[in-house]
């Protein structure tokens, strides 16, 4: 499966302008695709109660399962004016059960695999009885 990145990076960057950020004022927008697929978009939803602020990463997993479920295998972040963000570590957990450790995550450079942005990962299988 090709992952057309110009198409991801535009979409993260267009999906980025419908963020609710009246705090930070840091609208951010993820796009990724599905290994079936399909595209799916996120954006962060700050709350006054800042521990309550969902991140675009967070609102992407919730698309994923929202159209049908499956495994993300590429994704990118972007702000409106399409600078690239990487997740922060919370997001890189979220992501890594919802694509595992070789979902491709857009860096300035180019994807790499998130693995190498969270190496030695908390997975299911540290949890008692796994």
């Amino acid at each position: 499966m090709g992952i057309d990145w110009t198409a991801l990076r535009a979409l993260a960057a267009e999906t980025a302008g419908r963020a609710h950020a009246p705090y930070s004022q840091l609208q951010v927008g993820a796009a990724g695709q599905v290994s079936d697929g399909r595209v799916i978009v996120g954006c962060n939803v700050e709350n006054a109660s800042f521990g309550l602020t969902l991140c675009a990463e967070c609102g992407l997993v919730s698309a994923l399962h929202a159209s049908g479920g499956g495994a993300i295998a590429a994704v990118s972040v972007r702000t409106p004016d399409g600078r690239c963000l990487l997740p922060c570590g919370r997001c890189r957990q979220v992501l890594l059960e919802a694509g595992g450790a070789s979902l491709l995550v857009d860096t300035d450079a180019g994807p790499v695999e998130l693995g190498r942005l969270l190496p030695s990962a908390f997975t299911g299988s540290d949890l008692p009885g796994a």
